[in-house]
């Protein structure tokens, strides 16, 4: 059975606090508690988490807790000093190195197929079993992973701007990922910068224990070369994109959503109503782990 691999270290500094636990639920559930629950019922059995250690005990109190006797459970810690052996880090350095050092941080613990997601994003049912029916035909050690693609226009703010990975795709493969900063609303649509249609990439993986000599390896060139400045980071999608075709093969599955996140407060709102939705509808129970 497939494990998911949460990335939950991030400082929510947009949002101003720890949004991986604010409850936005109609019965005080998190993002975090639709995303495990969709993965259980598409068939993972075990979550693991990667958080930072200063918050480790509000977040087993807060939101681990809560999945006891329903799902076998990890904590992995992302700190700056976890290196590639042989690499070194300044001792200044005070930003963590990013979403792909999150995920090489938590290879001691997973020795088999894994999804990967963000801890603040909902990504909805389809996408988990799409990535759970593509590792179920993946050997442990073929570098064939899949990400599940989202269309750029039903992943934005209305209130700032997002970042977002655009993805290259021919023929239901990815080709390459290239990170856009500073995607307003106002330039997606029919004749403007972007057309909607776009397919990004909101860090929502499907890998074999196949990636993690690869992604050391580019880690430890990211160190080498970019390890001086004080706010780079190594990125997942640049990672994996970077694998590409050389060492890798990723299939792009086109979820049907629907997707939605809080990257700011002011998105908090927008999102309850469609939870409780999404629960008025009967596509979730009223309370996910009574």
């Amino acid at each position: 059975m497939p494990s998911l691999l949460v990335l939950a270290a991030g400082l929510g500094s947009r949002y101003g606090g720890l949004k991986q636990i604010d409850p936005v639920g109609p019965s005080g559930e998190t993002l975090l508690d639709y995303a495990v629950f969709d993965a259980l019922r598409a068939g993972f059995d075990r979550v693991v988490f990667v958080i930072r250690q200063d918050f480790a005990e509000a977040f087993r109190a807060q939101v681990i807790a809560k999945y006891a006797g329903r799902a076998r459970t990890d904590v992995v810690f992302q700190s700056i000093g976890l290196l590639p052996a042989g690499c070194s880090v300044q001792a200044d350095r005070q930003k963590p190195w990013g979403t792909g050092h999150a995920v090489w941080c938590a290879r001691p613990v997973l020795t088999d197929s894994f999804a990967v997601i963000n801890a603040d994003d909902f990504y909805g049912a389809d996408a988990f079993q799409q990535l759970a029916r593509f590792l179920a035909g993946q050997p442990p050690g073929a570098a064939r992973f899949a990400l599940a693609g989202f269309r750029l226009a039903d992943t934005l703010s209305e209130h700032g701007t997002v970042a977002r990975g655009i993805c290259a795709v021919d023929h239901g493969r990815l080709r390459s990922i290239v990170e856009r900063t500073a995607i307003a609303r106002a330039a997606v649509g029919a004749g403007r910068e972007y057309s909607g249609d776009e397919v990004v990439s909101m860090n929502c993986w499907a890998f074999t224990p196949a990636l993690f000599p690869l992604l050391e390896a580019r880690l430890a060139e990211f160190l080498r070369t970019r390890g001086g400045e004080p706010g780079a980071e190594f990125y997942l999608p640049s990672a994996v994109s970077a694998l590409i075709p050389a060492e890798a093969e990723v299939a792009v599955l086109p979820a049907a959503g629907p997707w939605f996140g809080v990257t700011y407060r002011e998105d908090r709102p927008r999102v309850a109503a469609a939870l409780a939705g999404l629960v008025a509808r009967g596509v979730y129970p009223a309370r996910l782990f009574p």
